[in-house]
């Protein structure tokens, strides 16, 4: 059975770039979208777009912040589907994550980047608390002036990356705390798939729009072109280091009902699971490891047939 199990996931991969195609196509509907704007997407897709039918997750999250009241119906959501499938989502309904893979397979040199370990406990402690220091002492500055604050606030999600822990900053640095004290979507103002989906659209759509374009959105702008830059010498940058949707789902991997599983005796080390992830892992080190995205190509292409995928 478990081998009857393989064969077909193994097969179902293959659809997956239907299934993102068609995903993409969902979420930017525009047709549904007086009946289903209001629904979170399981993807970080921009709710500003002008084709999108449905909501952010992440934006949705934070307006309930900035209210100071908890998004419960958002977080049902967003839980049921870690519930359900850890990150399959990642891998396989976001349109960001998708447009991702398809830059990183322009022929340019690559640069590979091995999943960073998180900093320990004796760095983390001092860099936030010269990074909270820094912010206080400039408070007024920073909440007067947005494009400077904008600045700080990627200077810490830089720091942080390299750090290793990136997508924990983002997620509650930028989607709770920030716009809890500012009253602003601060990931929203700098999220480059909003850019992409809505800042530059809208921008193209409405003249007047262009003429109350200043420095913040040519900060934004310039951080969508580095990030696209990167996607192409690099497999999904923003999903392994940036995405506060993907950290959510990454904490559901282990108890998900889909799990990933690893018959270890039969394991030859070959690493060609590592080869054709785009994360950047061995699913032979760690199963259900936080970065994995269910994408299952892993599966495939093991030559023992190894790897296989569960439903608990």
């Amino acid at each position: 059975m478990n081998d009857i199990l393989r064969r077909a996931w193994a097969r179902v991969w293959t659809w997956r770039p239907l299934t993102q195609a068609i995903a993409a196509l969902t979420w930017n509907s525009w047709f549904t979208r007086t009946v289903t704007k209001g629904i979170p997407c399981l993807a970080l897709n921009c709710y500003s777009c002008p084709l999108s039918a449905t909501a952010c997750p992440v934006g949705s999250v934070q307006y309930f912040v900035e209210l100071k009241q908890v998004p419960w119906y958002v977080l049902g959501v967003v839980g049921l589907a870690g519930a359900l499938g850890g990150r399959f989502a990642c891998g396989w309904l976001c349109p960001f994550g998708w447009l991702q893979e398809l830059l990183f397979k322009i022929p340019v040199p690559k640069w590979q980047v091995r999943p960073r370990r998180p900093a320990q406990w004796w760095v983390l402690t001092p860099v936030t608390l010269a990074y909270l220091a820094a912010a206080w002492v400039a408070r007024d500055a920073l909440m007067h002036r947005p494009l400077l604050l904008a600045l700080y606030l990627a200077m810490g999600t830089f720091i942080y990356a390299l750090l290793g822990v990136g997508q924990i900053f983002t997620l509650i640095g930028l989607v709770l705390i920030v716009p809890m004290i500012s009253r602003e979507p601060w990931f929203c103002k700098l999220c480059p798939a909003g850019m992409l989906e809505g800042g530059i659209p809208w921008t193209l759509i409405d003249v007047r729009l262009r003429n109350m374009i200043g420095g913040l959105y040519w900060f934004k702008l310039a951080v969508l072109i580095v990030l696209l830059a990167w996607m192409t010498v690099t497999s999904r940058p923003f999903c392994r280091w940036l995405c506060p949707l993907g950290a959510t789902w990454s904490y559901f991997n282990r108890w998900s009902t889909l799990q990933m599983a690893v018959d270890h005796e039969a394991c030859i080390d070959c690493d060609r699971c590592r080869s054709v992830c785009p994360v950047d892992i061995g699913i032979h080190e760690d199963p259900n490891a936080a970065a994995c995205i269910r994408c299952m190509q892993c599966v495939d292409v093991c030559p023992v047939s190894c790897i296989s995928v569960r439903m608990t």
